[in-house]
């Protein structure tokens, strides 16, 4: 999938490339037909040239050397810190001594920024589990419930319009007791709940 701010998708850009190197259009005349930038028209055909049609696929902008990046050995202090104490951003930059944007920058890259995100009791990042396909395991549950009158119960609309409601719904369902009161009965929800997608039914 081609990222937010591409010109062309893959694919079109493997047609341009292919215009230039194989067809033998003109880098302005294929650059116009597909609106892009003569320079970019002719990066792909010289990807294309080079490394075949596996060039123009995207590729990631990360750069090869980042120099200026938290060494390793600092970046385990700050998560080790973070998981002793529990302690944000500032505090832990105090400790250490470095910038408190720092301390964040390696925290939100190693999932540990937000402390709902660590388990309280063994300071350890929380895994959420799930199994591999859809169907291979399901969590179901059943819930009673007290059955509602038509118009809503007495917590709802109040004692009166509640009683009356109860009345008019046994009425017509024909459901009383051996005392002739009103009885609504219960009803079950059976919730099933898929491992994997997390799709529930009701």
């Amino acid at each position: 999938m081609s990222h937010a701010n591409a010109a062309v998708t893959p694919r079109a850009r493997l047609r341009l490339a292919r215009l230039i190197v194989e067809d033998g259009w003109p880098i302005a005349a294929a650059a116009k037909m597909f609106m892009v930038s003569p320079v970019t028209a002719r990066k792909w055909a010289g990807r294309l040239r080079t490394e075949g049609p596996i060039g123009v696929t995207d590729r990631s902008s990360r750069p090869r050397s980042m120099p200026t990046k938290t060494p390793l050995p600092q970046a385990k202090r700050i998560v080790k810190a973070r998981w002793r104490s529990r302690l944000g951003p500032v505090q832990i930059a105090g400790e250490l001594g470095l910038p408190a944007s720092t301390i964040h920058a390696v925290l939100v890259r190693c999932r540990s920024n937000r402390l709902s995100h660590i388990d309280r009791v063994s300071g350890e990042p929380i895994r959420r589990y799930e199994h591999d396909h859809p169907s291979s395991l399901i969590h179901v549950d059943v819930t009673k419930f007290g059955n509602i009158p038509d118009g809503g119960g007495w917590r709802f609309v109040g004692r009166v319009q509640g009683e009356r409601n109860r009345e008019a719904t046994a009425t017509r369902l024909q459901s009383r007791n051996h005392r002739y009161e009103p009885r609504l009965g219960t009803a079950f929800v059976h919730t099933v709940i898929d491992d994997h997608s997390r799709v529930a039914y009701a």
